[in-house]
């Protein structure tokens, strides 16, 4: 059975007493995890210790929003995958939206990210996603491919475990979710994109959606055949928005 994943971002938010009462709310409601289930937070940088601490026997992960594409060396501000991992991460975002939009990076640097984090023991999550006006010129599914083909150009995807995230740009942030027939068309794409270079990993690969997500809307995005699960932003910053999500998830049918 295909694993399935909740991740929070929490982008440039908390603090230290923030961040310890949002966990500790967030252990204290979250059910039993199902089997197939995984949860995880990705705090911002500063975060990421007090956070590998706050879970620390618990069923939750951690991540880092960001990582460098490489291990050590004279790169002033840069953060090494190796770092994140000695700290007690285990994920790295890897590509998103606002990292493209506000530092421009671009998909080949997506893509030696992506190895970086792997070759440091880390799980990345790579998000793949098209602006509006990307997708109203009709352009999504060029865009899509030229990204991931950029990422899986690096990744030996034979033996790495990898989440993929599907994130419209036109969605994050906005409050404006895609529908679940535009997910999961976009989903479905991505995965038979995958497919052409290795079958069996694109049938294993968790394709996760993210942009707006909330408790409202989670169970009709969950219920997608290719909808491994989700990417939280805002919604992840409030504890019981976030297990009420889980929930959600946990309820919809298990992929096989």
């Amino acid at each position: 059975m295909k694993k399935r994943w909740l991740i929070g971002n929490w982008k440039m938010h908390g603090d230290l007493e923030s961040n310890k009462a949002l966990v500790e709310t967030i252990r204290g409601a979250l059910p039993k995890p199902e089997d197939d289930i995984a949860v995880a937070v990705c705090p911002a940088f500063p975060y990421l210790f007090q956070l590998a601490e706050l879970t620390q026997g618990t069923e939750i992960g951690v991540g880092a929003q960001n990582v460098s594409d490489h291990l050590q060396g004279a790169y002033t501000g840069e953060t090494s995958p190796l770092m994140v991992r000695e700290l007690g991460g285990r994920f790295a975002i890897i590509g998103h939206s606002e990292r493209r939009q506000y530092q421009g990076e671009n998909d080949g640097l997506m893509g030696r990210k992506a190895l970086a984090a792997i070759d440091a023991g880390l799980i990345p999550v790579i998000c793949v996603g098209e602006t509006a006006e990307e997708r109203d010129s009709g352009r999504t599914h060029e865009v899509l491919a030229r990204q991931l083909d950029a990422a899986f150009g690096y990744i030996r995807t034979a033996h790495d475990e990898i989440i993929l995230a599907y994130e419209p740009r036109w969605a994050i942030g906005t409050g404006i979710a895609a529908t679940p027939e535009i997910i999961q068309g976009e989903h479905e794409f991505l995965r038979q994109r995958i497919a052409i270079r290795d079958r069996e990993f694109a049938a294993r690969l968790p394709i996760v959606y993210g942009g707006s997500v909330k408790a409202s809307n989670a169970a009709s995005i969950f219920a997608m055949p290719d909808v491994d699960g989700g990417l939280i932003g805002s919604a992840a910053l409030n504890a019981q928005e976030f297990i009420a999500i889980y929930r959600e998830l946990a309820a919809s049918q298990p992929k096989p």
